[in-house]
């Protein structure tokens, strides 16, 4: 277990960071991610080929303007000190997703890994280029990327689940711990095989997006 530090968020932070993110949910209409998936999106980024500033990332968290200067200032402590504890929780080598729960049928209550698939990949996303260069390669990349794909798309978070064979609670229980190793997998796989020649071009077109995302302007 790491050492708690002042970026560690404790349980009531976690909290509260997740009822703020719910309150966008309600009052937005727009796909809103939720802790999960937010804290998907930042590991993404902190495995993937490239690293993100708070600039590039923010948009895909926060879709309403904050009640006031105090409360925006609390909110990105919030969030800066949930991504700084991903790289400390990778550099530690005990590196746990925050899950979501949803309910069966029955009523009963389990983990979902769909909000922490949706927002992995829309961390993907901010670095499609090199990431789609990349996989279209290396098969090992794509072998180390199919269990989360497997995840995701046994709970729903690649839409329509009715083609997608059933896993075993076994096999389910399997994949999700064998979560963290695969996200430690994916850092030390970009570790060693950072991006070069054509895909560092694609990097420089990733950040082209980013900043007519952030200027709300669309590139052709």
């Amino acid at each position: 277990m790491i050492n708690e530090q002042n970026f560690s968020l404790t349980n009531t932070e976690l909290d509260e960071l997740d009822r703020f993110l719910r309150e966008q949910m309600v009052e937005d209409d727009q796909e809103i991610l939720l802790l999960d998936g937010v804290h998907g999106l930042l590991t993404a980024l902190a495995v993937g080929p490239q690293p993100a500033q708070p600039d590039e990332w923010l948009p895909e968290v926060l879709r309403q303007p904050f009640v006031d200067a105090t409360q925006g200032q609390h909110i990105l402590s919030l969030l800066a000190r949930l991504n700084d504890s991903i790289h400390s929780e990778l550099d530690a080598d005990c590196y746990e997703p925050i899950l979501g729960e949803m309910q069966d049928e029955q009523g009963q209550t389990g983990i979902s890994t769909a909000g922490w698939c949706s927002g992995f990949a829309h961390g993907m996303d901010l670095r499609s280029n090199i990431w789609e260069l990349r996989l279209d390669e290396d098969m090992q990349l794509v072998e180390l990327l199919a269990p989360v794909m497997e995840l995701a798309a046994q709970d729903g978070a690649l839409g329509d689940s009715d083609a997608v064979k059933p896993m075993s609670d076994q096999e389910y229980s399997t994949r999700l711990a064998e979560l963290p190793e695969i996200v430690d997998a994916m850092a030390q796989y970009w570790r060693v095989r950072p991006p070069l020649g054509r895909e560092q071009q694609a990097a420089s077109m990733d950040a082209a997006v980013a900043y007519q995302r952030r200027s709300g302007h669309s590139v052709h």
